[in-house]
Formats: structure tokens, sequence, C-alpha cells
């Protein structure tokens, strides 16, 4: 056994050098922990356009040192990649079971849903929902705390069956109070933000599972995948089929901004 782990430490530290030597060889790899830390502060400071231009720039890098091998090679960044910013969302207080979920739904991504011959085009699919992620754990910054902490709230539990009742419970406060100042802040009702939240994040479920539309539909706790394709279509101004089919539409996001007619 002692044997085998020296044969097996001497062989990873002769690849190690060999490497060295390798890498010595092309031009730009030791930009590359640098685009890569550039790279990780431009999606968390949701900056699309920059980000996927530093990722195509790493796989820049990946494209001249692999050669044919590059495909594999960059998927296999990609998982990496997607393990760093999980760690990340830990550091930023995203819960763990939320952390996991996202690791485990890009890998599935990354494994099944990357075509060789358009994984330029994933990646820039990859950044973007980094972003979207990450943008739905930015603390909201409306000017009442309860706002804030009910808008988190409903990140955190959005595939639970949340009811304007059951949220003004969990916070203590009467669904009068909760509908008021939540329109007051945002600008539009609390049930038009259940709605649109779960539109959102159902989007990603028909653009990268093979989950039913149905499925879909229940997962989110809508009241039938009639009321779904409505309310989807109302904010995407597509249904959920087309969405599906039709990959050149773009993801609806919701902009929120403290409304003008708020009071204090």
């Amino acid at each position: 056994m002692q044997l085998h782990q020296h044969s097996m430490s001497e062989t990873m530290s002769k690849r190690y050098f060999q490497e060295i030597d390798n890498i010595n060889q092309y031009v730009g790899v030791e930009e590359f922990f640098n685009i890569e830390s550039k790279l990780i502060f431009e999606i968390y400071h949701l900056e699309h356009v920059k980000a996927k231009k530093s990722l195509h720039e790493l796989i820049d890098i990946l494209s001249i040192r692999f050669g044919k091998q590059v495909i594999k090679a960059v998927r296999q960044y990609f998982t990496i990649l997607t393990s760093l910013i999980a760690r990340k969302m830990l550091d930023n207080q995203v819960p763990t079971k939320k952390a996991f979920a996202f690791n485990i739904a890009c890998q599935d991504m990354i494994e099944n849903q990357m075509k060789d011959a358009e994984f330029l085009q994933f990646a820039d699919d990859l950044i973007d929902f980094f972003i979207y992620f990450i943008a739905d754990r930015k603390q909201p910054t409306f000017r009442h705390q309860t706002v804030n902490k009910v808008i988190m709230y409903i990140n955190d539990e959005l595939e639970s069956d949340l009811t304007v009742e059951n949220i003004a419970n969990n916070f203590q406060i009467s669904t009068s109070h909760l509908s008021r100042i939540f329109k007051e802040h945002v600008g539009i009702t609390l049930v038009e933000y259940l709605n649109i939240r779960r539109v959102e994040e159902s989007q990603y479920y028909l653009r990268h599972t093979n989950k039913s539309i149905t499925s879909i539909s229940n997962q989110f706790h809508f009241c039938n995948q009639s009321y779904f394709t409505r309310i989807f279509k109302k904010y995407t101004g597509v249904t959920p089929k087309h969405f599906r089919d039709e990959l050149h539409y773009d993801f609806y996001r919701f902009e929120m901004n403290e409304s003008s007619a708020t009071t204090i």
C-alpha cells in the first residue's frame, strides 16, 4: 500500500513538473488567474458583457494550451468555475441548500446541455445563469426593512406555496399592512411580485431541463397550466412552449426600483 502511494505521488510529481515546462511555452497563461479573478468580480457585480468577454479570454488561453482537446478542457473548467461561484455564494450568506442546488443544476447543464459545436454560446448562457442567480441574492435596498426581508424570504422559499397570508404570518404583521407597504415601496402588489418571480424562475426550468410544462407549473404552485401560460405570456410576451422551443427569446427580468410614490 505504501509502495503504491509512493508510486502515485512520484507520478503526480513528475506530471506536475512536466506541465510546468509545457505551460511556459504558451503566451498568456500567466494571466489566467488574474483574468479569472476579474471574471468573478464581474459576475458578482452583475456585469454581463464584461464577464462574457473575460470568460472568452479564458477559453482562448485554454484553446492555446489544449488544442484539439479544448472542448474537454472547457467543460472541466466550467465545472471548476461553478464550484468557485457556489463557494463564494456561501461566503455571502446564501443558504447552504440554495448554493448546493445551484451547483448541481450547473453541473447538470454542463454535462447534459452543453453541445460541443455551441460551447461558446453555452459559455454566455452560463454567465447569464450565474448572474441571474446572484442578482436574486443581492440584498434589496428599499427604505423599509420589512419589504427587504420579505423579498429575500420569497427568493429563498419561492418553490413553497407562498401566499400573502402566510408571508404576513411569518413576519407577524397583518396582510393589509404588508400589502400596503409592499405596494408603496416596490410599486407593484405582492401578488404580482410573487407571479413575476415564479415566471422568472420557471424560465430556467423551461430552457434547461426536460421537465414538462405541467410539472413546472405545479412546481411553482400555479393553480393549473392554463393559468401559468397566461401569466407567463403576460410578462414575457410568449407562451412557455414558445419560450422553450425558440431559443432566441431573451429571459425576462423585472427591474426593482424604489417606487416614486413611496412615503417614509
